[in-house]
């Protein structure tokens, strides 16, 4: 039988999902969002609050899945045009401003609560006073938690709600029993048996300001990604005839002339068509340094014009801007999960079901060892157990320090695409660079040329390199005579590692590297070798233009070396990184310019297949390897690499193969990407160190393990207030990776 394959066109789409309050809410919403029908892989990060679905459209959409998951009590949020729906921002602002009112709401009932369990239990009322003032707390500010626990319980799950509403309901019913019928529990004549009103008021008013102060913790580790968000004008200035006027950054289509005065931000990129001035760019490359830009140089949204009014020409407008691209990519990489997540995940699916067993046997336990008098005792151990679990600071552990660096790492200049990559760049023990546009400049110059050819190949030659943005074509395009005007309908072909070719008027036509000589077998004549003998001695680059087997051109290219490359090399090699560079150029000129920037390994003349073979021994090896380059030709070798880092301003192809981007192309960056993942990799270690061995250690006290050697219980209500320390902590020390050093 043959072997096919039935392949299906799918979307990747990343939203909102509400009325999450734990990791197990994402480890259930997760695993139904993957049960439906459609739907490829999903995965749900709950420090986000957000699902990245890969589905098929033609199987399922947005619509329907936000309909069925809406039946296990989660709200997918829909971008939509519809003026009477709140923009996602908007709704979570709104949401987070009713839950701070319901918290001060219920702090202000829980103090007098509080105060009178402590001080006043022998006041005639108190009991009574305590039973209003907790049904207000639970049945008004904690309905939520019980409406949510009920919810699960239809679907047959559990989460954070049902371990409050369990722990908050046993102790109110419990208390409520007691009141009425005082003399049922009590364990001598003297005492009626105890109630536990304060204790389940207390606990709902502690979860809540643990909630409060969490997404607000949870909000701010998206800091950066508001403010690029920020940096786009809603307005713009644009020229009209010979009128400035105005409209919505919405409006802008390609090709408009658009207004930047002094202290301005660019709307859109595009090129300049008249003026020059000064640029701050940090926003985008993390540079402060501002940079001079003229004529026909561009320049890109978000960036601020800082001297002389400019007139430029919008050329990538809407998601096309490298701002947009920014920002998708980080919202994107922020929704992805880093291999420890999955673990993390794993364990969360199963900790509410556990910790609902060990309140059972907490209480059988106690209960059974003394019946008549531990009921009581049974009853308080098994409520601190169900509150003092904390499925939260696991689940939040991971993917807030993850946020936080993405987002740093975009204010720096450094774009990480997903989780995977940032948590593995912190293995880097080998590490590839290409030469051009990575380790130097990438912008060539032809410092010494020959031409042999006439006025007609010229034109052949203009045409060619105006087919392609290497940084080499570029520089010859430069020294071909303005006048010549290009040859129109030309069929190019690429031939990747070598250069470009093309058949006009039954000639052949090849561009490119030195290696076409002997690869088409090009006789050259003797004063021809000479002049290519020279060049290779002075270190240049050459590209040969070849006509019918004749070489009609030699140029020597050179390309200065980055100020910063020999600085970042030299400390990734006292890091313990092994440096190479890999180049498609001639072994003289790599060798020159490994030499300038300290490194032992070099090779030249690669083609694409030999850049990856390499990457490939060396993972044999046992290397954990990076590809770091700017080019098509690097294309494959990024793919294969463990990590993978296109320079920014290289071409589209290695940029969309990449996982990281250093939009600047300084190779500092790349440095500090290792920096800023050992940083983000220690973070996580600790706050999975607090979550667990918090967890570890709480459980056991609060199911009364001390009791029996020295008489000491958790108070439930303590037990709250340590569930909703334990996950602020966490995101807290998320948040100060943000205020570390890279």
């Amino acid at each position: 039988m043959d072997d096919f394959r039935i392949s299906y066109d799918y979307e990747i789409e990343s939203y909102p999902i509400l009325n999450m309050t734990c990791a197990s809410c994402a480890s259930s919403s997760q695993a139904f969002l993957r049960r439906q029908e459609g739907v490829i892989t999903a995965d749900v990060n709950y420090a986000n609050t957000s699902g990245t679905i890969k589905y098929i459209p033609t199987q399922t959409t947005a619509e329907k899945l936000k309909e069925q998951l809406s039946t296990i009590g989660f709200d997918l949020v829909i971008p939509t045009e519809d003026d009477d729906i709140l923009p996602y921002d908007e709704m979570i602002a709104l949401r987070l401003h009713l839950q701070q009112n319901n918290t001060i709401a219920a702090t202000l009932l829980g103090i007098p609560l509080f105060v009178i369990g402590m001080f006043f239990m022998d006041w005639e009322w108190a009991n009574f006073t305590m039973w209003i003032l907790s049904s207000m707390i639970l049945f008004i500010f904690g309905q939520r938690f019980f409406v949510n626990a009920l919810q699960q319980l239809k679907n047959r799950t559990a989460n954070m709600d049902t371990l409050v509403a369990l722990s908050t309901g046993i102790a109110y019913i419990f208390s409520c029993y007691n009141y009425v019928f005082p003399h049922t529990f009590h364990q001598d004549g003297n005492h009626h048996a105890p109630i536990y009103f304060e204790a389940a008021g207390i606990i709902i008013v502690f979860i809540l300001i643990g909630k409060l102060l969490e997404e607000k913790a949870k909000f701010k580790t998206s800091e950066a990604i508001k403010k690029l968000m920020e940096l786009q004008p809603k307005e713009v200035s644009y020229i009209d005839g010979d009128q400035f006027k105005t409209k919505s950054i919405d409006l802008v289509e390609i090709n408009d002339i658009l207004v930047a005065n002094a202290g301005e931000k660019i709307a859109v990129d595009g090129i300049i068509v008249k003026g020059q001035s000064s640029f701050d760019e940090s926003s985008l490359t993390g540079e402060p340094l501002p940079i001079d830009k003229g004529m026909n140089k561009r320049v890109f949204a978000g960036t601020i014009n800082q001297n002389q009014s400019i007139h430029y020409k919008a050329d990538k407008v809407g998601d096309d801007t490298v701002l947009a691209k920014i920002i998708n990519s980080v919202q994107l990489a922020q929704a992805s999960k880093a291999p420890v997540q999955q673990l993390v995940d794993k364990i969360a699916s199963i900790f509410v079901p556990i910790v609902l067993l060990i309140a059972l046997l907490t209480f059988f336990v106690w209960f059974f060892i003394n019946p008549s008098e531990n009921i009581n005792l049974a009853i308080l151990t098994s409520i601190t157990v169900l509150v003092i679990a904390c499925p939260c600071a696991l689940g939040l552990a991971t993917p807030t320090a993850l946020m936080v660096a993405m987002g740093k790492g975009a204010k720096n200049g450094i774009l990480v695409k997903d989780a995977e990559s940032l948590e593995r760049a912190n293995k880097i023990d080998a590490i590839i660079l290409d030469k051009t546009g990575t380790i130097t400049e990438g912008k060539p110059k032809v410092v010494a040329s020959e031409w042999f050819g006439n006025y007609e190949d010229y034109e052949i030659l203009k045409t060619l390199e105006q087919n392609t943005n290497h940084p080499i074509s570029k520089a010859i395009l430069d020294t071909i005579p303005a006048a010549v005007i290009p040859t129109s309908n030309l069929e190019i072909k690429e031939i990747i590692g070598f250069g470009l070719k093309t058949i006009h008027l039954g000639s052949t036509y090849l561009i490119g590297k030195l290696d076409w000589i002997t690869q088409e077998n090009i006789l050259t004549e003797p004063h021809q070798n000479s002049i290519i003998e020279n060049y290779i001695n002075q270190n240049y680059s050459i590209s040969v233009f070849i006509k019918d087997k004749n070489l009609i051109g030699i140029f020597g290219v050179s390309d200065e070396v980055k100020v910063t490359s020999a600085m970042a090399i030299k400390e990734l090699q006292n890091k313990g990184v092994e440096v190479y560079m890999l180049s498609g150029d001639q072994q003289k000129a790599a060798e020159a310019v490994a030499q300038k920037v300290g490194i032992n390994h070099v090779f030249g003349n690669c083609l694409p297949q030999q850049k990856l073979d390499f990457v490939n021994q060396l993972q044999k090896d046992g290397k954990v390897v990076a590809m770091v380059g700017d080019g098509i030709n690097d294309a494959a070798a990024l793919a294969k690499a463990d990590v993978s880092i296109a320079m920014g301003n290289g071409s589209d192809i290695a940029i969309d193969v990449a996982q990281l981007t250093i939009i600047n192309g300084d190779l500092n960056k790349v440095l500090q990407a290792i920096h800023l993942s050992r940083q983000t990799v220690k973070t996580i270690r600790i706050n999975l160190f607090w979550a667990f061995i918090y967890n570890i250690i709480g459980i056991p006290i609060a199911a009364g393990i001390l009791y029996t050697y020295n008489g000491f219980l958790l108070n439930p209500m303590i037990a709250g207030a340590a569930m909703a320390f334990s996950s602020i902590s966490v995101v807290t020390n998320s948040i100060l990776l943000n205020y570390r050093k890279i």
